[in-house]
């Protein structure tokens, strides 16, 4: 929205446009001004509004020789007041101004003020105003509002300004079709997502409790219970059982609104709906849903407690019969606000993805490591999940605060200096020849059954489980297998950056599996900087000597890396020990990265280079002592 609301006046000469401008900026009638008044703009303390914005107000003339003037500033509007006074003038306005204004492409609101109500003898003058410009506001959806009003005599002046600033704060247009008399289905579909972020124990009844902080979170001031009992009676006249003694239904809040559009009060409904980071067009803000999160080089994002807390608090919720796992049906509820599912959720066929129970229910440790996974993966989507889920924060409000940034990683230009890496969530890819196994250790890693069946995998696959390390600490493992994506991300920077640990894995059991490992890294030197584990898999099986110009034992020692781990999908324990070292890896780099040759060449020269420095160093320090000693 504009911090500045451009109010064009329009009409026919003689109409009395400049009367009333100059009648509400003196609050008294002035008879005799100019015909065409210059721009006024009022700041915002003056304008009696919530909202911070100043009101520039442009008079125009009708004139033919003023024509272009007047296309211009109809072009700058935000909201015409479009004035007449007499039988001639008012036919004009469907005949030649709404027509006028539509040619120059002009979509704005209009409000329709009929002036010198003083002149005006009939003795109903509402039901006239009604009889004149009902018509006009069926086929002319631009319309807003009419009124009449009188620059002579101050009647309804400063109702016709405010009217020109509701249709621009609160337009009726984008929630109210007016020949239907129902609620635009974008505007039912908001409030129906309102209604179910408010109703926070989800038994589809907003309570009083429930109302009352609705309330406040949208006015700032709690709900009278007398008002509550009224807007209870308001609903019920016209949606039979939308309230009771338990509480309004999602039947009877759209009905509510639809009652405040119906008595013009639709800036209710705009509080309702900007309190929930509406725009006008009815679509969440942007800001609100990826609002700036800047992420230093090499560091990583995570959730922060309170993103964990608020998720927890979901899965329970949501939970309905109690069985510790969500079922499609409760996933389905949980996920109403939202556009649905993730789209990388989707493409990596969740849930299996993560840690399900014996029916396939998503359990609460693998709904909290999944979204562990989207936090590594893609924080803007988090963030956008995180604001369509209800997610509010105390301390700032924005949904950041459910987000945390790690510290930086260091550049991995050589060995990593001993210490710990400080993340939570770490990401391995699974490297291997075809048939060695990789497959299995996902199934085992979200505690799936083994099938001795093989089958290749040709679209990347991904699995995130929680590991518990030595100590008792948890972390967050994201297992990939590349799939015929091997060669492209292997060779990808960025993506490398992204892994924190490598798990190369062979068939123990089949003589040329190893060498494909040895192949591998030599076509992609980048890997060496990424700590690395070796795994020989299927170790149930025969023990077969590798067709390897250097066996693993060796060719991992040459690394300066331990030696493989001798693991079997059918050895429960062995398989949690890998994890537990994958873990580990990928937390103290510095015990599993390999060290590289230029590092062993390079090591004797810095130390000859250091020891000379020592030496210079020493000599300089027993020449002072002398010096000192002689004088």
């Amino acid at each position: 929205m504009s911090s500045d609301v451009r109010l064009v006046l329009c009409g026919d000469e003689g109409v009395g446009k400049s009367s009333l401008i100059t009648a509400f900026v003196k609050e008294t009638f002035v008879p005799n001004i100019q015909s065409v008044l210059p721009p006024i703009t009022i700041p915002p303390e003056f304008l009696s509004s919530e909202n911070s914005f100043s009101m520039t107000i442009v008079d125009t003339s009708s004139r033919i020789q003023e024509r272009q003037t007047l296309n211009r500033e109809i072009r700058r509007a935000s909201v015409i007041l479009l004035v007449y006074s007499d039988h001639y003038t008012s036919e004009r306005i469907p005949l030649f101004w709404l027509p006028y204004f539509r040619s120059l492409g002009v979509n704005v609101p209009v409000v329709l003020c009929s002036n010198k109500n003083d002149l005006i003898s009939e003795s109903n003058p509402a039901e006239a105003l009604a009889d004149e410009m009902v018509p006009i506001m069926e086929e002319f959806k631009e319309v807003e509002s009419c009124i009449r009003c009188s620059a002579k005599e101050h009647y309804n002046v400063n109702q016709a300004f405010y009217l020109c600033q509701k249709a621009v704060l609160h337009p009726i247009a984008p929630l109210f079709d007016s020949k239907e008399q129902n609620l635009k289905a974008p505007a039912i579909a908001a409030l129906q997502r309102i209604f179910f972020l408010s109703d926070k124990d989800q038994d589809g009844l907003l309570n009083d409790k429930e109302m009352n902080a609705f309330q406040i979170k949208c006015f700032n001031k709690p709900l009278d219970p007398f008002d509550l009992i009224e807007i209870k009676s308001m609903i019920n006249k016209t949606e039979s059982g939308g309230a009771t003694e338990d509480g309004i239904s999602v039947g009877g809040f759209v009905a509510l609104n639809k009652i405040f559009a119906l008595k013009g009060r639709h800036e209710s409904t705009w509080g309702i709906l900007r309190a929930f980071h509406y725009t006008d067009s009815l679509s969440l803000n942007d800001k609100f849903l990826h609002p700036r999160f800047d992420i230093p080089q090499y560091s990583s994002v995570e959730l922060s407690p309170v993103g964990y807390r608020f998720l927890v608090d979901l899965f329970l919720l949501f939970d309905k019969d109690n069985d510790g796992g969500l079922n499609s049906t409760e996933l389905n509820n949980l996920f109403a606000p939202t556009p649905g599912l993730p789209l990388s959720w989707t493409n990596a066929q969740f849930p299996l993805t993560t840690l399900c129970n014996e029916e396939g229910y998503v359990t609460l440790q693998g709904w909290l490591a999944q979204w562990s996974m989207t936090t590594f993966h893609d924080h803007k989507t988090m963030l956008a999940y995180l604001a369509y889920l209800g997610f509010e924060s105390e301390k700032s409000g924005s949904t950041v605060d459910a987000l945390k940034i790690t510290k930086p990683r260091r550049r991995r230009n050589a060995r990593p200096k001993f210490g710990a890496v400080d993340r939570n969530v770490f990401s391995c890819y699974l490297l291997g020849a075809p048939h060695s196994g990789k497959s299995a250790l996902l199934d085992r890693f979200l505690n799936r059954p083994f099938y001795p069946l093989y089958m290749p995998t040709i679209k990347p696959r991904i699995a995130v489980n929680s590991v518990e390390m030595q100590g008792g600490k948890q972390c967050y493992m994201i297992l990939e297998e590349l799939g015929e994506l091997e060669p492209a991300v292997l060779e990808n920077t960025a993506k490398l950056d992204q892994c924190d640990v490598i798990c190369y894995t062979y068939d123990s059991s089949n003589p040329d599996s190893f060498q494909y490992i040895v192949d591998l890294r030599e076509r992609n030197p980048l890997l060496n900087r990424l700590p690395s584990v070796f795994v020989a898999l299927k170790a149930d099986l025969d023990k077969q000597q590798q067709r390897s110009d250097l066996q693993p034992d060796i060719y991992t020692r040459e690394l300066g890396l331990p030696a493989p781990l001798h693991v079997s999908a059918s050895w429960v324990s062995s398989v949690s020990e890998l994890f537990v070292q994958l873990a580990e890896a990928a937390q103290f780099p510095s015990t599993a990265t390999p060290l590289l040759e230029t590092e062993e060449k390079e090591t004797p020269v810095s130390s000859i280079i250091l020891a000379s420095s020592a030496v210079a160093v020493i000599a300089a320090v027993v020449v002072w002592i002398w010096r000192g000693s002689k004088d």
